[in-house]
């Protein structure tokens, strides 16, 4: 996952508003989202190389969301990083004490959001203890939460203007479909070629070999009521498939 915004607690009526792109490379397995066949009670899509995920949702009001932290050149972990949100949405701790209690050193670098219904919790094994996030708009890509990437930066504005819409999902897929390259004195230094420090610089991100696998748009409103809105997508953008799943927690 390269993108993600949260919106907790900013909403009279939605509680956890989360708009997220995952970029991915087209040749790593993946099942489209929906209710996990051996935990019914979770959603989101699954990583059938490793067996976790990027994002998802129990029908408990947990979520969990994770992304990488860019780092060209360093050796990979022992875990994948999509166990770090598998084992909270299957576990029962509260999001502080699982984040507090999680082993980080087995994973390559990572950022998580954590949330039990009452709490949000961000914890980055490259940036110091679990914090407990205040309500607000907050945005992850690959490097620290909030970092001032300049699409992170029109991330985070488009979605709080996308907010006041709500029920209205499309202003919020808008965004995550917004493929407009940053120009070159713009684009931050994370160690890779510049033809990818362009190419990665979209919100959403296209090639032949990589780049965003699925948009995401969830809302859990304050009556525990669930909309999970997935939208796939092939090499250079092709459309796949849509899923929308709504239910009540």
């Amino acid at each position: 996952m390269c993108l993600i915004v949260v919106g907790w607690r900013v909403h009279a009526e939605y509680p956890l508003i989360v708009a997220a792109n995952r970029d991915e490379f087209y040749r790593r397995p993946t099942a489209f989202a929906d209710f996990w066949p051996d935990a019914p009670a979770v959603v989101g899509g699954r990583d059938l190389e490793a067996g976790g995920t990027w994002l998802g949702i129990s029908k408990t009001g947990r979520f969990a969301a994770v992304t990488n932290v860019r780092e060209p050149g360093i050796a990979p972990g022992r875990e994948s990083r999509g166990q770090l949100t598998r084992r909270f949405l299957l576990g029962s701790e509260s999001a502080s004490d699982y984040a507090h209690q999680l082993g980080q050193a087995e994973f390559s670098g990572f950022n998580l959001l954590a949330a039990d219904g009452q709490s949000l919790i961000y914890l980055s094994n490259r940036n110091g203890p679990p914090q407990p996030l205040a309500p607000g708009v907050y945005g992850l890509s690959n490097h620290l939460l909030d970092s001032p990437w300049p699409k992170l930066l029109t991330a985070r504005q488009r979605f709080a203007r996308a907010l006041p819409s709500l029920p209205d999902r499309s202003p919020l897929f808008a965004l995550l479909a917004d493929d407009d390259i940053v120009p070159d004195g713009e684009l931050p230094s994370t160690g890779v070629p510049l033809d990818w420090e362009r190419r990665l610089s979209a919100i959403f991100v296209r090639s032949a070999e990589y780049g965003t696998r699925a948009s995401t748009v969830l809302t859990f409103d304050r009556n525990d009521s669930l909309t999970f809105e997935e939208r796939s997508f092939g090499p250079n953008g092709q459309p796949l498939q849509s899923s929308l799943i709504s239910t009540a927690l």
